[in-house]
């Protein structure tokens, strides 16, 4: 039998932007290019079919860059009809689909018949899968725990339920994901980064982005896996501390098997066995330190930093006597924003008290609490940590270093109270390379706390 004639040419088009997007009940965020995606094939629309309409329902239109002279291209054709509007029904009528529209710029309600209605649907990654349904437990909803085929639940880092790499990470199957579900890195200081070394999130499965976006990120992609590859090969870690020769060592002897370590690594470069031995992966470590801030036992080392050599740090700075009436403050900096944002306030010159010392560590994750006792025992009036921000907008380099090392506040706090002095000697703060400008207000504040608790009453011991 002959093939049946195809449909008609659609006589009218009508476009509904951010169909289902910006939304907290579905997707909660705008993918950014389906504005500029619509126009263009409005565009392609009226060129292939001159005397076709198009209508475009909009809430906001997003068309950044140069991209805002193709817009205003697309608003020159007097065949394309564009609204702000809701749309608030689409149903059928006749051959046609009737669409409502409310809150439209031209003051009331409308309805436009169309041929065809085309949703702007928003961009979801691969990486994601969808939560497992909550179950009701005496009035309480709790969610599912997922569980691989040997009965270990699933990664809580990693999306549950995927099956995409189908990795042997003791962190899950597959890439962590930000709570969108795109892999975890930050779109300032490792847009390129996952938490699994040498894997490179590019295209639209790191972000929302156009065919002209995602070429110039696989390009970026690939110049990472080639500084990957060469790096590994000479034995030095990747992004961020490229080129450090290395690695952790465990002096396995005195490990308790309390499994902090291989729990709190970032990137999955510790595995543990049956009895929770850490088993180390040297390819994937960033030598952040965050297993040698850990380690309650101190079993964890580096050749050029570890718990003694900080500690002797720590130790080498004179401490003066109590009626010397001069406090001595320790502030340990994260060395990736604290650091630098501390080297740009003295290149400005900016003054704050002469009483602090300053130690940079690879990360706050890497802040052993050892460090702390021996501070305050030796008769440090005070110490403060700098570290990058964490949460959902988060800043640092090795993930949840400054995350980690504010809950382990709470053990300092025991140590506090085991020493008998005041929790406000110690203070935790977190701070962007662009908010050097705070640092003098923080040290000079934290000299006044200071100065109203009094001096350590372990000095000259």
């Amino acid at each position: 039998p002959a093939p049946p004639p195809p449909p008609p040419a659609p006589g009218s088009v009508l476009f509904i932007l951010c169909a289902g997007s910006r939304d907290p009940q579905h997707l909660p965020y705008c993918s950014s290019e389906c504005c500029i995606e619509s126009l263009k094939q409005a565009k392609l629309i009226r060129r292939s079919l001159p005397d076709s309409k198009v209508f475009i329902i909009y809430r906001d239109l997003r068309a950044p860059g140069n991209y805002e002279l193709f817009y205003k291209d697309v608003q020159q054709d007097l065949a394309v009809f564009l609204t702000r509007g809701e749309v608030t029904a689409v149903s059928p009528n006749g051959r046609t689909i009737a669409v409502d529209v409310t809150n439209s710029l031209i003051g009331e309600n409308i309805r436009i018949n169309a041929d065809l209605v085309v949703l702007a649907a928003g961009m979801v990654p691969t990486t994601f899968v969808a939560p497992p349904p909550a179950q009701e437990n005496g009035g309480k909803k709790e969610e599912q725990s997922q569980l691989t085929g040997d009965g270990k639940k699933e990664a809580e880092a990693a999306e549950p339920g995927a099956k995409i790499l189908n990795l042997t990470y003791r962190q899950g199957t597959d890439l962590p994901t930000l709570k969108y579900g795109f892999p975890d890195s930050h779109f300032i200081c490792f847009p390129y980064e996952t938490r699994r070394t040498g894997m490179y999130a590019a295209g639209t499965v790191r972000q929302p982005m156009d065919v002209a976006q995602c070429v110039e990120d696989a390009a970026g992609a690939a110049l990472k896996a080639i500084q990957c590859v060469e790096l590994t090969a000479r034995g030095a870690a990747v992004h961020p501390r490229a080129g450090d020769m290395t690695y952790p060592d465990f002096f396995l002897q005195r490990c308790t098997q309390c499994k902090r370590c291989t729990e709190e690594c970032p990137f999955g470069a510790l595995d543990e066995d049956d009895k929770g031995t850490p088993k180390p992966n040297p390819t994937r470590c960033r030598r952040c330190g965050v297993c040698l801030g850990a380690c309650p036992e101190r079993i964890v080392s580096f050749k050029n930093y570890s718990v003694h050599i900080v500690s002797s740090m720590i130790k080498a700075v004179q401490i003066p006597e109590e009626d010397e009436e001069k406090p001595r403050v320790l502030c340990l900096l994260c060395e990736n924003d604290a650091y630098p944002a501390l080297d740009i306030v003295g290149r400005k010159r900016l003054k704050y008290s002469p009483h602090v010392r300053f130690i940079p560590v690879r990360c706050l994750g890497s802040v052993n609490i050892i460090w702390m006792a021996d501070a305050l025992s030796r008769g440090y009036d005070g110490i403060m940590l700098i570290g990058c921000k964490y949460g959902d907008d988060y800043q640092c380099h090795f993930i949840k270093g400054s995350e980690l090392c504010s809950t382990r506040m709470t053990n300092v706090q025991e140590t506090l109270q085991k020493l008998v002095l005041e929790p406000e000697r110690i203070l935790f703060t977190q701070l962007a390379l662009s908010e050097y400008e705070k640092i003098p207000g923080l040290i000079d504040g934290f000299m006044e706390t200071i100065q109203g608790v009094g001096p350590n009453p372990y000095k000259g011991f």
